[in-house]
């Protein structure tokens, strides 16, 4: 009879016990923790500065191939001219010419043969 009056008392001093709230705090789990926040800055810093090189190499590539076109058209340019400047060599270094240029200055010819020198570069 003493557990089933304990019981009882139990029953009621708890119906009576006013109800206490407990709060629970519930934190809001992110959709990214930190780790993975650094880790992704760091990849995202390392693609960036990925990217700068490439675009300042292939700028510099560009350069480098802008500068090479145009010395490789001064040499095509300097070649014509040198090939103009050949022919007006030869041109002017044949015996008739030579000839003709003398007699008008009054030079005279004593031998019947005339040859065409030739320079010889050492």
């Amino acid at each position: 009879m003493a557990a089933n009056h304990a019981r009882s008392w139990e029953n009621s001093y708890t119906s009576y016990r006013p109800q206490v709230e407990k709060r629970v705090v519930v934190r809001k789990a992110g959709w990214i923790t930190k780790g993975e926040k650094i880790l992704y800055s760091v990849v995202a810093v390392c693609i960036l500065v990925a990217l700068w090189y490439i675009v300042s190499f292939s700028s510099s590539l560009d350069t480098l191939n802008r500068n090479i076109q145009s010395v490789e058209q001064k040499i095509t340019n300097q070649q014509v001219v040198n090939e103009g400047l050949g022919f007006e060599i030869k041109e002017l270094s044949r015996p008739e010419r030579i000839i003709q240029y003398a007699k008008e200055h009054g030079l005279t010819i004593q031998a019947a043969e005339v040859k065409q020198a030739n320079s010889y570069n050492h």
